[in-house]
């Protein structure tokens, strides 16, 4: 932002604002995956946020696109939102003891953070459809789609794969 000055003018300002947001929030979940994934204990949780990890790598390179189809350079601007879910995350897997509640408590930091993601993207995608934007509109869909899928899997293993039971026994 600028000093004297706001940056952010117009609904396409907004939108490429988002954009950047997004993309550094993908770009921090990508890094920070592979620390949840090795204190995953559960097979199933383990798997789930390995496939999560190729997909988020596949949601950058469309966002890639987006930035090229609007015909700016992909970059990202810092996300608070996305730091603080990522380092709750973290502080919360530091203070629990038992593999079991680690389990489950992976699976509820991943969800908050695919629910930021859902809730962008499907901001971005209003405002993209908005303004006309209909080339990057199906990037952003799979992306969207990805995300609820992912807490969808999510929800499976906490529930039908039985990480929650097993840890509240």
């Amino acid at each position: 932002m600028g000093l004297f000055s706001k940056d952010i003018k117009t609904m396409g300002d907004l939108l490429l604002h988002g954009l950047k947001d997004i993309y550094y929030a993908e770009h921090q979940i990508a890094s920070s995956l592979p620390a949840m994934i090795d204190k995953a204990t559960n097979r199933d949780l383990t798997k789930g946020l390995q496939d999560h990890l190729i997909e988020t790598r596949k949601q950058i390179e469309r966002l890639d696109q987006v930035f090229k189809k609007l015909g700016h350079e992909p970059r990202g601007v810092d996300c608070p939102a996305i730091d603080g879910l990522i380092k709750e995350a973290n502080e919360l897997a530091a203070e629990v003891e038992d593999k079991e509640v680690l389990d489950v408590a992976i699976v509820g930091s991943a969800q908050a953070i695919e629910h930021y993601e859902i809730a962008r993207y499907g901001t971005l995608i209003a405002w993209a459809e908005e303004l006309g934007h209909d080339d990057i509109v199906r990037f952003l869909t799979t992306n969207l789609n990805e995300e609820k899928a992912a807490n969808t899997k999510l929800n499976t293993v906490a529930m039908r794969k039985g990480v929650n039971r097993k840890a509240a026994s």
